[in-house]
């Protein structure tokens, strides 16, 4: 298999181009499969590439790579527990999620696990680009045999995540990994979409995070398993201490997620790593009390559940500028779209209105 992608050019867009057909890239997505199988960082890499691409040419090749290695690699084993463990790590800027995570990283691979860090970047709402510069925070996680670091544009997705973020785990746990440590945006009380792609959520704060009021907020604070007061240290540590013990009072006045976990609450110092070996523990009782009644693994099922909506309105809305433009115009559609833009523009209906007329015109 490294002699085959020794063989593969750095592009993988321009092997595609090169071929000029679309029977070459169908072997190239069974390459890929084998390739992270094989455990391959380069293979994954493309795959990831593959499945993040918008070109429609590609959407076809990312569904059959999807499914070669759904079908080769197991998510759960013989006594049904789950083979790795996916953790999301959200919080605002500032608190100090790329240093926790390198911490926690270094830490887990020293005990023997491969890491495979999904790193959220914001994107430009005017050029959609993104600087993608988490990676070079993680250095010495980057640089280590075992971890494997990817940022990720959000593309504006909202939530937290990236589109693609849970069909991007798929293919790391393919290639070994069995802790996924995905870092969403960082925007705060809003990131709860993460739940829908990790099994547990880890909830970095810094110590001046606000008082009770701010932690019984609705939002990300709700749905976080594990919160970590993070920079408790120097002259900090005594604002983290404090922080702490209004997160817990105001952690009294939620409603728990789970019937078998209450949230936990501790202090660490990622610069110093002070306590990453406590946050470690935290995640690992989280996933042996989830495992207990089997609940874990049918939650990742739910989960499914929910992607699958997500993916299809996008499908949806995908067909629906296709079939606006080209060979496919659907006139119909469009002297609809028209009339009702019209009419919006003109202040004589309103968006609800309009959609619904245009979505009788769709499905009557």
């Amino acid at each position: 298999t490294q002699s085959t992608w020794g063989q593969i050019p750095g592009s993988m867009f321009g092997l595609l181009n090169a071929c000029g057909a679309r029977r070459c890239f169908g072997s190239m997505a069974a390459q890929l499969a084998e390739g992270i199988m094989a455990r391959n960082r380069t293979a994954l890499s493309r795959a990831i590439t593959l499945i993040e691409s918008t070109r429609d040419e590609h959407k076809a090749e990312a569904k059959d790579l999807l499914s070669r290695v759904v079908s080769c690699s197991s998510t759960k084993d013989s006594s049904g527990r789950a083979t790795s463990i996916r953790i999301g790590i959200a919080g605002p800027p500032g608190a100090g999620k790329s240093t926790l995570i390198e911490a926690l990283g270094l830490h887990v691979v020293r005990n023997g696990h491969k890491v495979a860090v999904l790193a959220i970047d914001p994107s430009s709402v005017r050029s959609g680009g993104s600087i993608l510069g988490d990676k070079t925070r993680m250095t010495e996680l980057s640089n280590h045999e075992d971890a494997y670091v990817r940022p990720s544009p959000s593309r504006g997705t909202l939530g937290g995540i990236a589109l693609h973020t849970n069909e991007v785990v798929l293919l790391c746990e393919g290639a070994g990994y069995d802790v996924l440590l995905i870092e969403t945006v960082g925007v705060g009380q809003s990131e709860i979409t993460v739940t829908d792609v990790v099994d547990c959520v880890v909830l970095v704060l810094p110590p001046a995070a606000g008082d009770e009021l701010q932690g019984v907020k609705k939002g990300i604070m709700e749905v976080a398993d594990v919160v970590v007061v993070n920079k408790a240290d120097g002259p900090l540590e005594p604002l983290a201490k404090q922080a702490r013990s209004e997160i817990r009072s105001a952690l009294q006045f939620l409603r728990p997620k789970y019937t078998q976990w209450s949230p936990l609450v501790l202090l660490c110092s990622a610069k110093e790593n002070r306590n990453i070996g406590a946050v470690w523990d935290v995640v690992k009782r989280f996933k042996a009390a989830r495992e207990a009644d089997s609940s874990l693994f049918e939650h990742r099922g739910v989960q499914n559940k929910v992607r699958m909506w997500s993916y299809l309105q996008d499908e949806i809305m995908r067909r629906i500028r296709d079939s606006l433009n080209g060979s496919r115009k659907d006139e119909l559609l469009c002297s609809k779209l028209n009339r009702v833009e019209h009419d919006l523009m003109h202040g004589t209906t309103t968006p609800r209105v309009a959609a619904m007329e245009v979505a009788d015109t769709m499905l009557p």
